[in-house]
């Protein structure tokens, strides 16, 4: 047995384990971006094609544009946007989940603004999500709290507390959070941070330095021998936080292109990290090594670190972070190929094509897998070390009005940027719609 497979066997054991510690969390079937496991796997039994407007349940313009992830709790689906010429306001907004109809909508307006284009992220931060509230955060500098009926528990501004916002096309860090504590990424221009607040109240828990380089990927809990780690990736490194006290606990630079994909934790101490290469696909053979499986283990004196347990050797990841299931691991690059490794010693099982490229981070349920594409098409896989590609679906345009079709180029076409799962729906997100698949 290799070495690399000996250790990777708890992650293998782990696979069909939740890796939520947090009943209130746990009972919620999407709280969060990449949903309640953080893999984006679900046993949920999902549709495989749909055609027409009778396979949609509904659809639903939204208020301003966003680039967040639903999340979803009982019969409520919650997304944020942003709307104005210098994102002026920023909107949370809750959905039936049955029927698409809103339940109500509060608006904010945003601490800082900028231009409202294409160059910066658009409310991009996913909220979270639990029993008692929901949080949310715009990348001007907002973080508030409301109840299930849209009511403010309450509120900060994040520029007057820590000073100005300035980051390299916006911020898209998602919140992150474990039972009384929302975790927040401002990796700014100047003195970036990271911040702990009690979701009771907002009040500060702890704030350290951030990374000091280039983000836009979202902090994540890895479970780390019963607890866990706050895992953070930006280029050129990755850094581990305790998550109790906001102590740095580890670094690891041997890594480089790790802007977008956030840390998929696969079992004790493992995570997936993604990697890319420049605009034009160069230096894919250096950034590959940059894609694999990562171990938090502590070394001779007691001291956490992290090394790579395997690298890729041709698989590099694009804007979606890596997939984990049943024993492999997906990542897809920039043109839209998807690689399969297997996870126990990193030997790669195949690479194929999707129909287009893949900005959203993909899942898993029912033993599919689902790519979701910049031009709005779906490519459903077969689970497994074979490719066998089951369906290609597109967004279906006779499930929108004539004057929300005709208005999709101009607010961002149908880039679908995210998914999330609720029981046997699929829920899809372009910049201003989303679509209840059943």
């Amino acid at each position: 047995m290799s070495l690399a497979r000996f250790l990777a066997l708890p992650l293998l054991a782990a696979a069909n384990v939740s890796l939520i510690a947090c009943p209130q969390i746990a009972e919620c079937s999407w709280p969060k971006f990449q949903g309640p496991n953080e893999r984006g796997d679900t046993p949920s039994s999902l549709p495989l094609r749909w055609t027409s407007s009778d396979d949609m349940a509904w659809t639903s313009v939204l208020p301003g544009y966003g680039q967040s992830s639903p999340v979803i709790w009982g019969d409520l689906v919650v997304l944020t946007s942003i709307d104005g010429p210098e994102k002026e306001t920023g909107i949370v907004i809750c959905l039936d989940k049955q029927t698409g109809e809103v339940r109500w909508k509060k608006e904010i307006k945003t601490a800082s603004g900028a231009k409202n284009n294409s160059y910066v992220s658009r409310a991009a931060p996913t909220p979270i999500i639990d029993s008692n509230r929901i949080t949310a955060l715009f990348e001007g500098g907002n973080l508030l709290s409301l109840d299930h009926q849209g009511n403010v528990l309450w509120q900060r501004n994040l520029v007057d507390d820590f000073g100005e916002i300035k980051a390299r096309h916006g911020l898209s860090a998602s919140l992150e959070q474990n039972r009384d504590t929302v975790f927040v990424w401002i990796e700014r221009e100047n003195e970036p941070y990271v911040l702990a607040v009690a979701k009771e109240d907002g009040t500060d828990r702890w704030k350290v330095p951030g990374l000091g380089v280039t983000s836009w990927s979202s902090p994540r809990l890895v479970p780390v021998n019963e607890q866990s780690h706050l895992v953070l990736s930006g280029i050129g490194k990755l850094v581990g936080f305790d998550p109790e006290s906001g102590e740095r606990l580890w670094e690891f630079d041997d890594i480089s292109g790790n802007s977008t994909p956030t840390p998929v934790p696969t079992g004790d101490g493992c995570f997936l990290i993604g990697a890319t290469t420049g605009r034009s696909g160069g230096g894919a053979g250096k950034a590959a090594r940059s894609n694999g499986l990562v171990q938090i283990k502590r070394d001779e004196d007691g001291r956490f670190k992290a090394e790579f347990l395997w690298r890729c050797k041709r698989a590099t990841s694009s804007f979606g972070s890596p997939l984990a299931h049943a024993g492999l691991a997906y990542f897809v690059n920039r043109q839209g190929v998807i690689y399969c490794i297997r996870l126990a010693d990193g030997e790669e099982q195949f690479a194929e094509r999707t129909a287009d490229s893949v900005w959203a981070t993909p899942f898993a349920a029912g033993g599919r897998l689902y790519f979701f594409g910049k031009k709005g098409t779906t490519t459903v896989i077969k689970a497994g070390n074979v490719f066998e590609e089951l369906a290609v679906n597109d967004l279906v345009t006779d499930a929108l009005d004539d004057e929300s079709a005709s208005a999709a180029p101009a607010r961002g076409g149908r880039v679908l940027y995210a998914a999330a799962v609720d029981g046997g729906s699929i829920f899809l997100r372009t910049g201003n719609r989303l679509f209840c698949i059943r």
